[in-house]
């Protein structure tokens, strides 16, 4: 486990959302980016997850390929666990990519891509 501060953990997602590539940064709309220290029961929950899996982040919201017209929606939430994060991480290198492989998942379910379409194009990389 790497653990540092929240104002530390906060740069961190800064800079893996302004690090982005332009195209994508671009598009993003009406979008809050969270820390919480672990995720609630209902986000849990909601996520799904299988016993011993970990939440590391999670997109709230109407994904961009379902919307429709000018509907007037809340904004839309992405929400970084710092302690899971940090669980999954043995030294600042491993937390920033943790951080950013997990800004991309999130966003990537933004725009509406699903978990099968997310690990094709991680396993391309």
């Amino acid at each position: 486990m790497y653990k540092i501060s929240k104002e530390e953990f906060e740069l961190l997602v800064h800079d893996a959302v302004d690090g982005l590539p332009k195209v994508h940064k671009d598009k993003i709309s009406n979008v809050g980016f969270f820390i919480r220290d672990v995720p609630s029961d209902e986000q849990i929950k909601q996520s799904g997850l299988l016993k011993g899996q970990i939440l590391l982040g999670l997109y709230e919201g109407v994904p961009l390929s379902q919307r429709g017209g000018n509907i007037k929606l809340l904004p839309d939430t992405i929400t970084l666990f710092q302690i899971p994060i940090e669980m999954s991480s043995n030294s600042l290198d491993e937390l920033k990519k943790q951080v950013q492989n997990t800004v991309w998942h999130e966003v990537a379910h933004y725009f509406g891509l699903n978990h099968d379409m997310i690990n094709a194009i991680e396993n391309k990389k």
